[in-house]
């Protein structure tokens, strides 16, 4: 009987534990449910409608580039997409084959096309191709009963209306690329493109705009069932630039067939008129997909249209630094400007000889009439008289040999050399043949022409420091608000009046340039670089004619110069590579082009 007894209490009491824990586990289960359904309700309301919602970003319309005329240079324009879902098709190879006969693609894009339709869901839009002409569109929907899965999308395309006009300056943009820093979600947008180089990649963030989202119901597997709320994307700002499309359609209509650059500067502002580089590329096949064929024409075309000539391409500026060296014998005040010097046609340094380009000689020359004249001998005995380190420290003043960091990609710093370079680069001291030849802008001298833009404007304002800038200041801001770079005045007049005689005086080396537009008259000077050396055979047979020499083989041809001489505005800067001669190839192309500016403003009504 109590072995009965005590397992009965047994039972019981195990009884009692099981339901104890069965109490306690329901306690806890009721307590979590609590839980979860009233502390924690709104958490998993908000995770049940990220999982129902689907919310994607809206690229905005990128913003407009003007010129400072209000002439729209880079642009948006409507672009059609043929797009494909391959749920709503029977057969994707037969779907594609009879889009073919109406739209050929290649077979980069067929592969493309198939690749994307193995990676997305069947559900998902893929892209076959964009910027349809109007012609294929309608084609496509004309057919479109006989296209299942197929259909049209509309969008908006970056477009460049003047092509290879303004594509150095203005850039272009492209899709984002991996080494392209993610710091905005527009980035990750499939297909968003951005700024890849010049203005749209100076004020790409400005352009780029904010962007908007929609909100789309979708089901577990990610299909979209509905539109839930759309908020369109705030435009990218409008950027104006300082630059004239009339005056960059004329630079471009000067150059022609060329292969260099033309900058023309306010020289009181800064503000850049002019950027053109020639040949050039269509920045239109860039925005809408560059083929290998189109990248290979352009990087091996001899002229080379994908190097910015204008910020990127390094020259010898020749004669046209013989204001700087001039400038620097003026104020270190060893040569003054009644100082004269026999030119007989060389001069000997030890067992060298040393050129003027004119071989009968100049004769007896002061300062003026050596830069009207571009005597060489002159500029060779003030250079050795003064020494590299003045002539260096007098350019650096006037901007070369340093980036004038006006925004454009690869910039190139230039070379001004001095003593310590020379021994720095390579060991070994300056010899005074090396100063002989910087005297008129060879040697280790390398420039870019706004470099040499910006060192005219310096020269016309009289001596204040203007950089070269893209920014538009109001019609009533042409004053000058740089500091002055502590020139005497009349240092300065010595080396314009030499300009002014260079366009205006019997014997100048521009004179057939020089122009009297309502009494408006110009200033500047010619430069003329060799590529390569000339040997004493040539020199002594003649055979220097540059028309019979290959291309590469031609010297380049340089001018700067200013207008009006009297109240001057715009300065300029003309390269031509190979052109030959500077008096004959380039100075006609700155005579004409600040003839148009000032023409342009004879006629170009007041803004208040």
């Amino acid at each position: 009987m109590n072995r009965d007894n005590d397992k009965g209490k047994v039972l019981i009491y195990r009884s009692m534990i099981l339901g104890v824990a069965e109490l306690l586990l329901l306690l806890l289960l009721i307590f979590r449910l609590y839980y979860l359904q009233v502390y924690q309700a709104d958490k998993y309301a908000t995770l049940a409608d990220e999982n129902r919602i689907s919310t994607r970003l809206l690229v905005p319309p990128r913003g407009i580039i003007y010129d400072r005329h209000q002439n729209m240079i880079a642009g948006n324009q409507q672009n059609f997409q043929v797009m494909m879902v391959a749920e709503q098709t029977t057969d994707v190879d037969e779907t594609l084959e009879a889009l073919k006969k109406i739209m050929p693609l290649d077979e980069a894009e067929e592969k493309r096309v198939r690749k994307d339709l193995k990676r997305n869901r069947s559900f998902v839009p893929v892209k076959i191709k964009d910027n349809l002409s109007w012609e294929e569109t309608t084609k496509i929907l004309l057919n479109a009963p006989d296209l299942p899965g197929v259909f049209i999308d509309e969008g908006l395309s970056r477009f460049y209306p003047y092509k290879e006009m303004f594509a150095h300056v203005v850039g272009y943009v492209a899709a984002v690329s991996e080494k392209d820093v993610k710091d905005d979600p527009l980035l990750e947008v499939p297909g968003f493109k951005i700024g890849k180089s010049g203005i749209e990649r100076l004020f790409d963030k400005e352009l780029r705009g904010k962007a908007g989202n929609l909100k789309l119901e979708v089901n577990a597997i990610g299909r979209v069932m509905k539109e839930i709320e759309r908020v369109d994307g705030i435009a990218g700002d409008k950027i104006e630039l300082s630059l004239d499309l009339r005056l960059q359609q004329k630079a471009y209509e000067l150059l022609g067939n060329e292969s260099g650059a033309v900058v023309m500067m306010n020289v009181n502002t800064g503000e850049v008129l002019v950027f053109a580089s020639a040949p050039a590329f269509d920045p239109n096949i860039f925005a809408t997909g560059l083929s290998t064929e189109q990248w290979n024409e352009l990087n091996n075309n001899m002229k080379k249209p994908l190097l910015n000539k204008a910020v990127s391409g390094l020259y010898s500026p020749g004669s046209t630094f013989k204001m700087v060296v001039g400038l620097a014998a003026l104020e270190s005040g060893m040569v003054g400007k009644q100082t004269r010097s026999f030119c007989a046609g060389k001069m000997n340094l030890g067992n060298h000889t040393f050129h003027c380009w004119k071989d009968a000689g100049h004769g007896y020359l002061d300062m003026v009439q050596a830069l009207q004249h571009s005597c060489d001998i002159f500029f060779y005995e003030t250079a050795q008289k003064i020494g590299i380190n003045k002539i260096a420290e007098m350019a650096k003043r006037f901007g070369l040999g340093q980036k004038t960091n006006v925004g454009i990609e690869n910039e190139k710093r230039g070379l001004i050399p001095d003593t310590e370079w020379k021994k720095q680069r390579f060991g070994e001291p300056w010899q005074q043949g090396e100063s002989i030849i910087s005297g008129i802008g060879q040697g280790y001298i390398l420039t870019t022409p706004i470099q040499l833009a910006t060192m005219v404007s310096r020269i016309a304002n009289g001596g204040y420091a203007v950089s070269p800038t893209f920014k538009k200041f109001s019609p009533k801001s042409d004053v000058i608000e740089a500091k002055s770079m502590g020139i005497s005045p009349l240092n300065m007049e010595v080396v314009k009046q030499g300009m002014f005689e260079v366009m205006n005086a019997p014997g100048g080396t521009a004179l057939r340039s020089g122009f009297n537009f309502n009494g408006q008259k110009m200033a500047g000077k010619t430069g003329t670089t060799q590529v390569r050396r000339i040997s004493m055979k040539e020199r002594m047979s003649g055979v220097l004619g540059q028309e019979e020499l290959e291309w590469k083989l031609r010297n380049h041809a340089l001018f700067v110069g200013y207008a009006p001489y009297d109240n001057p505005k715009y300065g300029i800067a003309v390269l031509v590579e190979h052109g030959g001669s500077g008096s004959g190839v380039a100075a006609p192309i700155g005579s004409k082009m600040l003839l148009e500016a000032l023409k342009l403003d004879a006629t170009d009504k007041p803004v208040d």
